[in-house]
C-alpha cells in the first residue's frame, strides 16, 4: 500500500470578472464630499479536476456621498490549486482560509488599480481573515 505524500501548490492566479460603475459621471467628480464605503468579501471553492480546485475571492467596494453611487467597483480573483494526498475532512481548511489568504492580496491589489483608474483615489483594502 503506497500512502500519498499531501501535496499543495499554486497552478495560476487571474483575474476571473472585473466591474467598474461610475453612474454618475462626471459630476461625481466635482464633488468634494468624503465617499461613504461598504465593502463586502465572498469566497468560493469547488473541484475542477482530478486535485485541483478553483479558489474565487469576490471583493465589490461601493462608494457613496450622500444618495449618490459615486462607484461600484467589484473584482473576481481566482487561483488554481492543485491538492492531492489531503484527506477530505481537512480539505475545508485548505480551501476556505489558506487557498483565500493566497488570493485576497492580489484582489486587494486589482481593486486598487481599477478604482485608481477610475479616477478616484486608491482604496486600501484591511487585511482580512478568512479563519474568522
Amino acid at each position: 500500500m503506497s500512502e500519498t505524500q499531501p501535496s499543495f501548490s499554486i497552478e495560476k492566479l487571474y483575474v476571473k470578472d472585473l466591474s467598474l460603475e461610475i453612474p454618475n459621471a462626471p459630476q461625481v467628480f466635482m464633488q468634494a464630499d468624503s465617499p461613504q464605503l461598504e465593502v463586502k468579501v465572498h469566497n468560493e471553492a469547488s473541484r475542477f479536476g482530478d486535485g485541483l480546485f478553483e479558489v474565487v475571492v469576490t471583493v465589490t467596494v461601493t462608494a457613496r456621498a450622500g444618495e449618490k453611487t459615486l462607484f461600484l467597483a467589484e473584482a473576481a480573483q481566482a487561483g488554481i490549486f492543485a491538492i492531492r494526498g489531503v484527506p477530505d475532512g481537512e480539505l475545508d481548511p485548505l480551501l476556505g482560509v489558506v487557498c483565500p489568504t493566497v488570493v485576497y492580496p492580489y484582489v486587494r491589489e486589482t481593486i486598487s488599480d481599477l478604482v485608481t483608474r477610475g479616477g478616484f483615489p486608491p482604496v486600501l483594502l484591511a487585511p482580512v481573515s478568512f479563519e474568522a
